[in-house]
């Protein structure tokens, strides 16, 4: 007999490479060990049931106007800065850093302080609906190792990273270039060890300023001795911009750093030369609306990355941004795309909003693209994990209210511009109910 498996009946909402959403009416979604093993039209669900030996408690009627999304993909997270999120925001950048995010992180030697910002912002993200997070922890090898099993026992998938920074910060807030590299490759070789398919750790250069060349060339050699991930912050102010150095990536390139699952956050700055080296490397862009307005950092033009063919998502920054809800995130880069629009109507020319059928992409699917984890999630295909939402517009105390004119397409823009956790009344993380619900 048939290993027993769940099905979900219902309306799914997703992306794909041909459509910024797709709406599917009256579908049956077929999930067993984590994995998507069959999307077919409800009127095959008594031969579907049949054929896997289906039990009817194993099938979730979704209500008429409930429906599934896929998982949010967060691309870049503080976990140690979501200690003072929603506070502190009176400064840009690199006063920012000095005055409060250093002295913060610190503090995560204490692995009692870390064990409760780390279970807090993981339960929150995961209440939101972020089912993948690309988080940066701090320097500390020990918290680090502690925000992975507070992930692990939560069911979140995430990217984590043990910060690196050998000079340039704080005395107090620094490692030596060799400790830097030995920390890093203990972490790393600890995490690989668990075998978690969801918990990833990755290399985490701070920035190019907190960072040495030497460092720089050994953590990509590392990356190319155990194959992982990358994130780091680029191009994030203008000051950030060399006058001298027509392209800022290619530090990241010659060093072994840029590559196909190398998440880079910001690049507010960044000339079409490097979106082009950005590109060809495959690497993609973690667009943070939110912190860039608040630390007054600049706009990003999301229009023109698109147009350049380049990956790109979306992240919450936080604490720079001071939500931790990826659909903040979508909201303020709706904002972001209006007010660049309304500078260039201004210059008499016109400009292209994003619509919300494409933030919802880059929430989801675009998120998944610059992780390089488009071929596990992202959407709802066969084969992929079954990472997904289920929204429920009519949930009580809903923060949005749905009225008998409305379209479904309205629905879902409510819950896009209005919703919150509260609509979110089921998460899923291959296939395994999100225990931050």
């Amino acid at each position: 007999m048939a290993e027993t498996l769940t099905i979900f009946h219902g309306t799914f909402v997703h992306s794909t490479k041909e459509e910024d959403m797709a709406i599917h009416n009256d579908m049956v979604i077929g999930v067993r060990r984590g994995k998507i093993i069959f999307i077919e039209d409800d009127t095959r669900l008594p031969d579907l049931m049949s054929e896997y030996s289906v039990p009817l408690e194993n099938v979730r009627h979704l209500e008429k106007w409930q429906f599934l999304i896929p998982g949010l993909v967060d691309t870049h997270i503080h976990a140690p800065q979501y200690a003072f999120a929603g506070s502190n925001m009176d400064l840009q950048l690199y006063d920012w850093l000095k005055t409060y995010t250093y002295p913060t992180e610190a503090k995560f030697k204490d692995l009692t302080y870390a064990m409760d910002v780390y279970t807090k912002v993981v339960d929150r993200t995961l209440r939101n609906g972020t089912t993948t997070a690309c988080y940066f922890a701090t320097l500390h090898r020990d918290a680090t190792n502690l925000l992975c099993e507070v992930i692990e026992k939560a069911g979140q998938r995430a990217y984590v990273g043990k910060v690196n920074l050998d000079c340039c910060s704080p005395s107090y807030y620094r490692e030596t270039t060799e400790e830097s590299l030995e920390e890093t490759k203990k972490f790393i070789e600890s995490t690989i060890s668990k075998k978690n398919p969801l918990v990833t750790p990755i290399i985490t250069p701070r920035f190019i300023v907190t960072c040495s060349e030497e460092l720089l060339s050994s953590l990509g050699q590392l990356r190319e001795q155990y194959q992982l991930p990358v994130q780091t912050h680029v191009l994030e102010t203008r000051g950030d911009v060399d006058p001298e150095t027509s392209n800022h990536l290619n530090v990241w390139d010659r060093t072994g750093l840029l590559k196909h699952n190398t998440v880079l956050a910001h690049c507010v700055y960044m000339s079409d030369e490097e979106f082009d080296l950005l590109k060809q490397r495959g690497s993609g862009i973690a667009h943070c609306p939110n912190s860039n307005i608040t630390l007054r950092s600049g706009f990003l033009d999301v229009r023109h990355v698109l147009e350049k063919g380049c990956k790109i998502g979306l992240g919450t920054d936080v604490s720079g941004g001071y939500s931790s809800s990826m659909l903040d995130a979508l909201r303020s880069a709706s904002q972001v795309s209006k007010t660049i629009a309304i500078q260039r109507e201004e210059r008499g020319e016109n400009y292209k909003i994003l619509t919300y059928k494409e933030l919802f992409r880059l929430a989801t699917l675009g998120g998944s693209e610059v992780m390089g984890l488009d071929k596990t999630i992202g959407n709802f295909q066969v084969g992929k994990d079954f990472d997904a939402i289920v929204v429920d517009p009519l949930v009580e105390n809903s923060p949005f209210d749905v009225f008998s004119t409305d379209t479904f397409l309205d629905i879902i823009q409510k819950f896009l511009f209005l919703g919150g956790d509260r609509n979110m009344i089921d998460i899923f993380v291959a296939g395994t109910r999100a225990s931050g619900r």
